[in-house]
């Protein structure tokens, strides 16, 4: 596939995530500005709440297990739960068991691809957009970079891909509470707009928020485009640097398909460096 193809798909697909999320954001305005549709998801907001509040302890635990899954698959989202968290726990409790639920769900994702591997990560992410993704992560070789790549990719991505790249723990950890909280602080408001019926601000959060992410992924894209990993899909891995992790005699792993190598002599394999500077060839 063409370098112009590859970057027009993900493109392609930035897009249309960003067109289901306007969709979205526009209907549930929509609910809340047609009063008596606002009623109906009122009316069953208060039947949970009561039971909420009297097993407020597993409610919270059910909340932030739910919180968690939303950032682990493409296919669950914790947009419908999080006003009835908000109007039971208020809006700031709401935020941190939010906050709390994305940061497990990424780390779960992360341990994921660290300890089990491609194999299992791939019953989570299409094969395909897994290696893409991949492959944009390696360069990431400093916190900025790390920081930039959880917020310009879909939220089950990180996880998955920079638990199989070697990112540090605690790079990752830093990266994805920064990287969720703005859009944690943003789902609490869009809750608590929407429960107060104020669907103008609803909109203008809503609004921001995905044009923040749509600067954030162009951002992201000239990075990779600077970095020339949209190049050819054989081409091999790039080390990590600063926030890579390191094998036992010290030397960095590399990110490559063991695949990308067969047939390739070994004086034309991608050179890393061991602690004294020296290289050595990368034996698959």
């Amino acid at each position: 596939m063409h370098v112009a193809d590859r970057d027009n798909r993900l493109t392609w697909q930035h897009r249309r995530r960003i067109l289901i999320l306007l969709a979205m954001i526009g209907a549930i305005a929509a609910v809340a500005a047609i009063e008596p549709f606002h009623r109906v998801a009122r009316s069953a907001i208060a039947i949970a709440e009561p039971v909420i509040r009297q097993h407020a302890v597993i409610g919270a635990v059910v909340f932030v297990l739910l919180s968690a899954l939303s950032a682990m698959v493409v296919f669950f989202s914790t947009a419908v739960i999080t006003p009835v968290a908000v109007d039971v726990f208020g809006p700031l409790t709401a935020l941190l068991l939010l906050w709390l639920g994305w940061i497990l769900g990424g780390l779960a994702a992360y341990a994921i691809g660290r300890f089990l591997g491609r194999r299992v990560v791939t019953w989570f992410l299409d094969p395909k957009k897994l290696h893409e993704y991949e492959r944009r992560a390696a360069r990431l070789v400093s916190f900025r970079r790390v920081l930039l790549f959880q917020l310009a990719v879909p939220s089950e991505i990180p996880g998955y891909v920079l638990g199989l790249s070697g990112c540090r723990l605690r790079t990752f950890i830093a990266a994805t509470a920064l990287g969720e909280l703005p859009f944690a602080i943003g789902a609490v408001y869009l809750g608590e707009s929407f429960l107060q019926r104020n669907y103008l601000l609803l909109l203008a959060i809503g609004i921001a928020g995905v044009a923040f992410s749509w600067a954030v992924f162009r951002r992201a894209t000239a990075m990779w485009s600077s970095d020339g990993v949209s190049g050819d899909a054989r081409a091999p891995g790039v080390l990590h640097d600063d926030q890579c992790d390191r094998s036992a005699d010290g030397k960095a792993e590399v990110l490559a398909h063991p695949e990308e190598y067969r047939g390739v002599r070994a004086d034309q394999r991608p050179q890393d460096r061991n602690r004294n500077g020296e290289s050595r060839n990368v034996q698959r």
